[in-house]
């Protein structure tokens, strides 16, 4: 077995009182965790190992991850970040042992398919902390934490401002294939789409048309071809992992929305002339709550983490972020709309966007609260959960889903959605 294990080291009125109780309720016992592991901190050391499903360089998903480890790395001189790259379902459990035996307290698999075997060894080893990213199954065990951000918090800002911006009426989503995350994700960008529409008195169509797998470049390319010029898309983004939708869009001068990470600010993927804006990803506040367990000790750690954005942790550099945000050449919130983008959005949909992310920040108003679920008749038939016939309302507005469900049977797309063969 190659031995090259990288390393780096300091490199709704109801939704609002409910959460209000909730955050009020949580205070004390938070502070008091955070005081002990603060206490514990100061005489533990850990190693942080990141099994990535895909090389880092490059790739939005993995290297999200990568930057996290390193700003936990950052701001504890007691964490080590080790990693592995391109690890396989067949190659989780040997490289997790090995960095185990290397002294590894906390392994995680930055995917689902990949990350799912650690929980066949969490019994093996009841002092490390095991995790793996949710795509649909939410299996947990007193060591095994399964963990995904709200990230359809931001895109809903994204389809606000998407909304907002086309002139045809048409956007376009380059999928990757129908699977819970990327339904879920879809939704929250598509409510936002139809929260501009309805605020604008225009209509707008959200096409989507899938490619079959997360990262297939070519397929991608020509998916994004189609929707520019068959349907006339004028704004375009994507639940893939390639950046020819982003190519396509630079080519054909229309407006490109990102996901997972400020492409613009961190990669220099081409500029704010293009991107309209992204959503960032900072899944270190997940990395943080699971350090801060295992320093303190802590046996019967949170097992799932559901994270968005009014939970935040303070960086090494002194910056407060939340686990999500629209983000654009290092810019957040409003600002991190293309200053060329912003003159064509009407004032009302930018105070919008300000209002909806500060509420949101505050936990005072969540998109899957306020909205009704209505389903398209389309979607993923689970082996449990078959696709709700078009027109179902399946839940209801001012009703806030379980993270249990949002997680593993949100399997349908919203109704008025187009989605293309």
């Amino acid at each position: 077995m190659d031995r090259d294990v990288h390393s780096s080291t300091r490199t709704a009125p109801r939704w609002a009182v409910a959460v209000a109780l909730l955050v009020t309720a949580g205070l004390a016992s938070s502070a008091a965790q955070w005081a002990v592991s603060a206490a514990a901190a100061a005489g533990q050391t850990a190693t942080l190992a990141i099994l990535h499903f895909s090389v880092i360089k490059g790739t939005t998903w993995s290297g999200a991850h990568h930057r996290a480890a390193q700003r936990i790395a950052q701001k504890y001189p007691n964490v080590k970040y080790v990693y592995r790259e391109e690890v396989g379902p067949d190659v989780t459990i040997p490289y997790a042992e090995e960095l185990i035996r290397q002294n590894a307290n906390i392994v995680v698999g930055n995917a689902e398919f990949m990350g799912l075997p650690l929980k066949e060894i969490a019994d093996k080893y009841p002092k490390v902390y095991f995790g793996s990213v949710v795509a649909s199954d939410v299996t947990t065990k007193r060591n095994f934490i399964r963990f995904f951000p709200r990230q359809y918090q931001a895109l809903y800002l994204e389809g606000l401002i998407a909304g907002a911006l086309t002139r045809t009426g048409n956007l376009g989503v380059v999928s990757a294939f129908p699977n819970i995350q990327v339904l879920r994700r879809t939704a929250g960008f598509f409510l936002g789409v139809q929260d501009a529409a309805k605020a604008l008195g225009k209509r707008v169509t959200v096409y989507v048309k899938y490619v079959g797998d997360w990262y297939k470049p070519t397929e991608e390319r020509e998916v994004a071809t189609t929707l520019v010029s068959q349907y006339k898309v004028d704004v375009i983004t994507q639940q893939t992992d390639s950046g020819s939708p982003l190519d396509v869009a630079q080519e054909r001068k229309i407006w490109f929305v990102g996901k997972d990470m400020d492409v613009v600010g961190f990669y220099g993927w081409s500029s704010t002339d293009t991107v309209a804006v992204s959503f960032d990803t900072r899944w270190e506040i997940l990395y943080d709550r699971m350090v801060k367990d295992w320093l303190a000790g802590n046996q019967n750690p949170r097992t799932l983490l559901y994270l968005g954005m009014r939970d935040t942790m303070t960086l090494a550099d002194g910056t407060v972020e939340p686990a999500v945000d629209i983000m654009n050449n290092k810019q957040v919130g409003v600002d991190a709309i293309s200053p060329k983008a912003r003159p064509l959005i009407p004032a009302s949909i930018l105070t919008l966007v300000t209002q909806r992310r500060e509420q949101m920040m505050k936990g005072q108003w969540d998109p899957f609260f306020e909205h009704a679920f209505v389903s398209n008749g389309t979607g993923l038939a689970l082996q449990d959960t078959p696709i709700p016939p078009k027109g179902m309302v399946v839940k209801k507005a001012q009703q806030m889903p379980s993270d249990e469900w949002l997680l593993g049977k949100f399997n349908f797309d919203l109704d008025g959605m187009t989605i293309l063969k």
